[in-house]
C-alpha cells in the first residue's frame, strides 16, 4: 500500500491579512511561507518520493517546487485540479472578519455539508472531488511504483481537512475539528479495507521512518487489519 503525504502550502500574505484567497490568482508564498515550504521539504528529503502532485494555484506549486527540489533525483511534479481550493464564489477575496457576520458563516462552522457558497461550490462537492483525486492518484502511484511508493499531494487547508475527515471515517460536518496549518504534513495510507491516518498537522520531525524497508527474500503480505493493542509502530522490524 502506497503512502500519501498531504502537504498544505506555506503561508501567504492573504493568510496574514485575514483574506479568503480562494482561487484568486497571484497569491504567492510570503518570505515566511517560503521558509516553511523549505522546512517541509527538508522533513521528507530522506524519502524517495515517487511523485509530487499539486493544486494548480501558485502557492501550492511553489511549495511543491521546494519539495521536489530537495529530492535526488527530483520526482515528477504533476498538477491536479481535483486538489484545487474550494470555489468560495462571492466570498473570494473578502476579509474573514466580515464573512463571519454572514448568515451562512454558522452553517460553514456547524453544518458544512449543507454549505453552498454563493456563485461557488458546495463543501460536499469539494470533498468528493478531492477525495476522489487522492484515491485515484494513490492507486496510480502504487500501480506504477509498487506498494512501497511514497508520494506527496500539495493542497489547501479545507481540502486537506476534507481528505483527512474521509480517511478518519467522520462526517464532513465534523471536519472543522481538524486543524491543518500552513506547510504542515499529514500522512495517510489507503488499504483495501480502510485508510490508516498515520499523522496529522505535523510541523516538525523527520519523516524518513516512512522509507520503505529493504526487500527480503520472503516477505509477509501487508494486512489491512488494525493492530489490536496498537502494535509495535512503523519502525518495528517484523
Amino acid at each position: 500500500m502506497a503512502t500519501l503525504i498531504l502537504a498544505r502550502h506555506g503561508r501567504t500574505t492573504a493568510n496574514v491579512s485575514g483574506v479568503l484567497a480562494g482561487r484568486s490568482k497571484g497569491v504567492h508564498l510570503d518570505d515566511t511561507g517560503l521558509e516553511q515550504a523549505r522546512a517541509a521539504a527538508e522533513r521528507v528529503s530522506g524519502l524517495p518520493l515517487a511523485g509530487v502532485v499539486t493544486s494548480p494555484l501558485e502557492r501550492c506549486r511553489e511549495t511543491a517546487r521546494e519539495i521536489a527540489r530537495q529530492q535526488d533525483p527530483a520526482p515528477k511534479v504533476s498538477t491536479e485540479r481535483g486538489l484545487l481550493e474550494c470555489d468560495y464564489g462571492d466570498w473570494t477575496g473578502r476579509e474573514l472578519k466580515t464573512l463571519a457576520k454572514e448568515p451562512m458563516w454558522k452553517t460553514v462552522q456547524a453544518h458544512p455539508s449543507a454549505a453552498v457558497f454563493p456563485e461557488g461550490e458546495s463543501m460536499t462537492a469539494m470533498s468528493s472531488r478531492a477525495v476522489g483525486a487522492v484515491r485515484r492518484w494513490d492507486a496510480a502511484m502504487e500501480a506504477e511504483h509498487g506498494p512501497d511508493a511514497v508520494w506527496v499531494a500539495v493542497s489547501h487547508g479545507d481540502v486537506i481537512k476534507a481528505i483527512l475527515a474521509d480517511a478518519l471515517g467522520i462526517h464532513l460536518d465534523a471536519f472543522q475539528r481538524i486543524v491543518v496549518d500552513p506547510a504542515s504534513l499529514s500522512v495517510v495510507r489507503y488499504t483495501p479495507l480502510r485508510p490508516f491516518v498515520m499523522t496529522m498537522n505535523t510541523a516538525a520531525g523527520d519523516l524518513s521512518h516512512l522509507r520503505p524497508r529493504p526487500k527480503r527474500r520472503r516477505t509477509r503480505k501487508v494486512s489491512s487489519d488494525a493492530a489490536v493493542g496498537g502494535g509495535a509502530g512503523a519502525g518495528a522490524t517484523p
